[in-house]
């Protein structure tokens, strides 16, 4: 789970993640800051990072990663921060035994039967429990080594980084993944617990997860009706954020104008479109 050679290759220092930030919140027009998840095999990595800050009550991850990006803390958690296994078992700090994949809570809350709970549970991305005791979350402006830190600690660079933000900024941005390098993307809905779509899927996959955030993001992490949630390491950002800069020079920049839906559409699809000499 530690960063890839590829995404040290793609940010390292302090200035490339302020950079990678700045440029998300610009050119997709953010509302709320992105951020950055590490996942610590010791305590004592996660107590390292400087001016850490350790949750004070009971959270669902939710609402600590609402803090980070609305808030923009720089947090430690462990599980026992959390309010129970559901949190901990996305990024494997807990859960993901029997008790666990029968949840029963939640049969006729959200799933009708307990055959429909468990099909729920064992459909979730998982990162695997048993090598992770903390994680570390931080705006990703805070992320990357100073030349001044020569120890370093573990918010040199996230695992992944990730952004909220609305449909709109959401399909551009994957336009600029797209623009080099082709390839389609494929993603899935849990249902709740859709942060085994996002952070979970992209901790565990290290692939770009998109999700459409579930009743306990909106509740409890204070994330809005038309926000959907980006996670992918860190080297993703990079590469979409190249794409947009050449989208850009075509015309093609978010937020889109509006052409109108009664207007002849030649002089709009010209624009988009020029023909090549």
């Amino acid at each position: 789970m530690n960063s890839s050679s590829s995404t040290a290759a793609a940010a390292s220092s302090a200035e490339d993640f302020k950079r990678i930030a700045s440029e998300l919140e610009r050119v997709l027009k953010l509302k709320a800051l992105p951020f950055g998840m590490k996942l610590c095999e010791t305590l004592e990595e996660m107590q390292a990072v400087p001016r850490i800050r350790r949750p004070q009550a009971i959270f669902t991850l939710d609402q600590l990663v609402g803090q980070a990006a609305r808030l923009g803390w720089t947090l430690g958690i462990t599980a026992d921060d959390l309010v129970g296994d559901q949190c901990r078992a996305v990024v494997g700090l807990g859960g993901q035994d029997q008790d666990w994949y029968e949840a029963k809570n939640m049969v006729g809350v959200w799933y009708a039967t307990p055959e429909d709970t468990e099909r729920h549970q064992r459909a979730m991305h998982l990162v695997p429990r048993g090598r992770w005791r903390a994680l570390v979350i931080a705006p990703l402006a805070r992320w990357g080594r100073s030349g001044a830190d020569a120890a370093g600690s573990a918010l040199d660079a996230p695992d992944i980084a990730l952004f909220y933000a609305t449909p709109g900024a959401m399909i551009y941005f994957i336009n600029g993944l797209q623009w080099q390098g082709y390839k389609r993307f494929d993603w899935s809905v849990v249902g709740e617990s859709a942060c085994a779509d996002s952070w979970g899927r992209a901790l565990a996959t290290r692939q770009p997860s998109l999700s459409l955030p579930c009743f306990a993001e909106r509740r409890y992490g204070g994330v809005p009706d038309d926000e959907m949630l980006m996670a992918a390491p860190v080297e993703y950002m990079v590469k979409a954020l190249a794409g947009m800069e050449a989208l850009g020079r075509n015309g093609l920049r978010y937020p889109f104008p509006p052409w109108g839906i009664q207007q002849d559409v030649r002089a709009g699809m010209a624009v988009s479109y020029p023909k090549k000499a």
